[in-house]
Parts: C-alpha cells; sequence; structure tokens
C-alpha cells in the first residue's frame, strides 16, 4: 500500500474535523447563551482563516459570506482531491 494515501487520508480527517469545528463555531454565534472559555478556543482556531476571505469579500448587510466560502472551499479540496487519493482503508 502506497504510505502517500495515508498522508491523504489523515488530511481528509483533519479536513472533516475542521468542518465540524466551523458548525460549532456557527452554532456558537448564533446560541451565545453557549458561550464559554471552549468557545475562545475554538474562535482562535476558526477566525485566522476566515479574516482572510472577510478582506476579499467584506459582510453584506449583516451576513457574513466568509463562513459559507471557506467551507465550500473546503468540502472541494476534501471531496474532489483529497478523496480520491485517501487509502479506502484509513
Amino acid at each position: 500500500m502506497d504510505p502517500l494515501c495515508h498522508v491523504y487520508g489523515a488530511i481528509h480527517v483533519i479536513l472533516n474535523v475542521y468542518l465540524l469545528l466551523m458548525l460549532v463555531y456557527a452554532l456558537i454565534s448564533w446560541v451565545p447563551s453557549i458561550r464559554g472559555r471552549w468557545s475562545d478556543v475554538v474562535t482562535r482556531l476558526v477566525e485566522p482563516v476566515l479574516v482572510p476571505v472577510r478582506r476579499i469579500i467584506p459582510p453584506l448587510g449583516g451576513f457574513d459570506l466568509s463562513f459559507l466560502i471557506v467551507i465550500l472551499i473546503i468540502q472541494y479540496v476534501n471531496n474532489s482531491i483529497v478523496a480520491q487519493y485517501a487509502c479506502s482503508t484509513f
């Protein structure tokens, strides 16, 4: 078995975990009552990815499109590039 497929498998898992982290970040922003110290960690992990996208596409009328764009990019990379090279057993 090709060792590179395990690298792609690990990247696939990392991108899936990051997508889950982004969904938790969205939940935190929609339901402020669940915020705590742990939410600061989530914010520190997600915001550095969103900020460069916000520079290109600023929020429109209070709606932040950067979140949606980052999710779409991660999904595209994960499903069309990484997943095809990952080992099926990973």
